[in-house]
């Protein structure tokens, strides 16, 4: 455990925070990759303890040139566990530039503790959330962002299958208020739950005071809302609303049997003043419902008028992915995680399917083409057909794509 007794036993002045190279991918429509917030948390634990930090993203060159900062100690996060490659290019490049003890933390680091420590041969691992820090405010110093991160809980009231919160947080915490945490006017969400918050009527509330002073301008939360709670609590979209979020996303966790449910939440969003093509229905696939229906609830998203947000499940312990969405010839699970209901074929063909039903959700048309997406067709035409229905469009535009209907795997048919 890593406590203010032992880095003051320890003599520590100076200490390295260093993020591993991870992928960034824009996260949402707001703010992009994944913010280290724990790292900015513990930035402000030892500042308080007045030790110097330096915070880096891991790159060999930034590595060779903060050996100048002679850090006592590495912290390293860690992100998901299919990323644990570049926790270990940043352990093995820190361990060879510095003689001092390398610790890891973060989310691979809580669910995969020994192969962690054996893998990336870093000196301590850390499980767990960082107590010590865990109500500071992090230290947005240290990074370039004009929006900052929030938690108004822990843990999470569901044990869903395909997710490792309940243990790396075991117990749910509810925050009561979050007012002195605010010190920018963008705020994202890093609840997995945050609906749950028994408080969470006081949060929005607040939020919404802070909204009319004009001291927050949006809020976005990074998981999907537990539409269940939303159910139970319909006047928590009109709080949503007023409190400034931004692209509500619902989770449609289950079978298409859920459809009805659904809908209701959406139109509880919608009747609380977000359009449609705001809000998002958040799935997960290549898991256990199959390609078909995982399309069929795609088509009832169309239905509603709402685009998806959706995510490729890898299991917990799964410490590899190199999928690559631009191979042509496909790949095998030699590669990445692929569900035994599933294949590459379908995995490439829904994600296409999504990509072009956002779009046209975005541009309130009722037909896709690639070709017209790459300027490939004569502006006046691609002008002239905007507006119409897929069918008039398929007439003139060959690679015309449905949104409506199901897309079955053409090696399945």
């Amino acid at each position: 455990m890593i406590t203010k007794k032992l880095i003051k036993r320890s003599n520590i002045k100076h200490a390295l925070l260093v993020e591993p190279n991870f992928p960034i991918a824009k996260k949402s429509r707001n703010h992009h990759d994944f913010l280290p917030i724990g790292l900015l948390k513990i930035s402000s634990y030892l500042k308080s303890l007045d030790i110097n930090v330096k915070l880096i993203r891991y790159d060999e060159d930034l590595v060779n040139e903060t050996k100048d900062f002679k850090p006592d100690v590495v912290f390293v996060t860690s992100l998901f566990t299919y990323w644990s490659n570049f926790v270990k290019e940043a352990v093995e490049s820190c361990k060879k530039n510095f003689n001092v003890p390398v610790i890891v933390g973060g989310i691979y680091a809580s669910l995969m503790t020994e192969h962690c420590k054996e893998f990336t041969g870093c000196d301590y691992v850390y499980s767990g959330v960082f107590e010590e820090a865990e109500n500071l405010i992090p230290d947005y110093d240290l990074v370039d962002v004009d929006y900052q991160i929030i938690h108004t809980t822990r843990g999470c009231i569901r044990k869903c299958d395909a997710c490792g919160v309940y243990e790396i947080e075991p117990k749910f915490l509810s925050k009561k208020s979050i007012k002195k945490e605010i010190v920018k006017k963008k705020i994202v969400f890093y609840d997995n739950n945050l609906l749950a918050n028994r408080f969470i009527e006081n949060i929005l509330n607040e939020l919404r005071e802070l909204k009319i002073e004009k001291k927050i301008s949006y809020c976005e939360s990074q998981s999907g809302f537990d539409g269940r709670v939303l159910i139970k609590k319909p006047y928590l979209g009109k709080l949503l609303k007023e409190a400034g979020f931004k692209n509500p996303k619902i989770a449609w966790d289950g079978s298409i049997d859920e459809k009805e449910d659904i809908e209701n939440q959406i139109n509880i969003l919608v009747e609380s003043g977000f359009k449609p093509s705001e809000i998002s229905v958040f799935v997960l696939y290549n898991f256990e419902i199959p390609y078909d229906e995982m399309e069929a609830k795609r088509v009832e998203a169309w239905k509603y008028g709402v685009q998806i947000s959706d995510c490729r499940f890898r299991p917990l312990d799964s410490t590899f992915d190199n999928y690559n969405s631009h191979k042509r010839e496909g790949q095998s699970i030699k590669d990445y995680y692929i569900h035994p209901k599933w294949s590459d074929g379908e995995i490439r063909l829904f994600r296409r399917n999504i990509r072009s039903h956002n779009i046209c959700v975005r541009l309130g048309t009722k037909y896709y083409s690639p070709s017209a997406e790459r300027k490939r067709i004569p502006i006046v035409l691609a002008k002239k057909f905007r507006d119409v229905d897929y069918t008039t469009a398929k007439k003139y535009i060959k690679d015309a794509w449905d949104p409506a209907i199901c897309h079955k795997n053409p090696l399945t048919r």
